[in-house]
């Protein structure tokens, strides 16, 4: 088993995109079923959704063996200063709870240019200016959340987004302050892109700062380029997968990872917006199965 790299999950495993969603997973349904599957690591999912007061999350976490990795925040950083001052808010927010709790990791997703419902609510390039607006904001958040809370903030390239494609991601990390920005790494949305997790870990080896772990199904991928379709149509058609099921391939690829020999946290984070509330757990509990068979831990079965 690999000692450096940390397995959890995180809400987004159990269909959690929003604080509040008749939809969604009840959060004590979330802590039981991700406890039930093995996990021992989680992250917050969508701020509000699960509860924001130390004392009880600590409470609600320890209860079922679970402790916190980290937390998210979307932003739209090439908005300019307006948007950077709220995201700088916003962050502070998180930030305090996750580090009551010992948890060190924001990871901050770019805000998207497609609705729920496919409508393209922005342009899907940016201009020169909006692209210095949001490598440079996110330069100027990650420091500030280093030198007031010693949080590391880790980007998120996410699909429909302007941080989407391999060519992207470069360019991003090439621009930004590598002393303070990290990558989240997703390995579906690299995949959703058609990137290549494992080029970018070997040409960025010092900005890998943490994992969400997730498969794609080249099937619905082939149905996204033919049909042109959204992010959200998408994984409603099951885009991701679980594994070994999907690419990328997971070993070569967690190879990749431990070679770098360093502390990660590789968090479970596969979309199922929306879904029963009874198709989770199997999975979740699978993945966990699976995951733990290639060397990655902790995994212990309760239910």
């Amino acid at each position: 088993m690999s000692d450096r790299i940390r397995l959890g999950t995180a809400p987004d495993s159990w269909g959690v995109w929003f604080p509040d969603d008749p939809k969604q997973v009840p959060w004590q349904q979330f802590l039981d079923e991700t406890a039930a599957a093995g996990y021992a690591w989680i992250e917050l999912g969508p701020y509000g959704y699960l509860p924001t007061d130390p004392e009880r999350l600590r409470d609600e976490l320890g209860s079922r063996g679970l402790q916190l990795s980290g937390g998210a925040v979307f932003a739209g950083l090439h908005r300019g200063a307006d948007a950077l001052d709220r995201a700088v808010e916003e962050c502070r927010q998180e930030a305090r709870l996750l580090t009551a709790l010992g948890a060190k990791h924001l990871v901050l997703l770019p805000e998207g240019y497609t609705d729920l419902d496919g409508t393209i609510t922005q342009p899907v390039d940016l201009t020169r200016e909006q692209w210095t607006d949001l490598t440079g904001g996110m330069s100027t958040l990650a420091k500030t959340l280093h030198d007031e809370f010693d949080v590391e903030l880790v980007f998120h390239p996410h699909a429909d987004s302007h941080v989407d494609t391999q060519e992207r991601v470069e360019r991003f990390l090439h621009d930004t302050d590598p002393e303070h920005v990290q990558l989240c790494l997703d390995t579906g949305h690299i995949s959703y892109c058609g990137g290549d997790n494992i080029a970018i870990i070997r040409a960025f080896p010092e900005r890998i700062g943490y994992v969400h772990l997730k498969q794609v199904d080249p099937a619905v991928i082939a149905q996204v380029d033919a049909e042109g379709l959204h992010f959200a149509e998408a994984v409603r058609r099951g885009a991701m997968i679980e594994p070994p099921n999907g690419v990328p391939e997971m070993p070569p690829l967690l190879d990749a990872l431990r070679d770098l020999d360093v502390d990660l946290f590789a968090i479970v984070e596969q979309d199922l917006y929306p879904c029963e509330r009874d198709v989770p757990l199997p999975i979740a509990t699978r993945t966990a199965g699976y995951l733990g068979g290639c060397g990655l831990g902790p995994v212990t079965r309760r239910a």
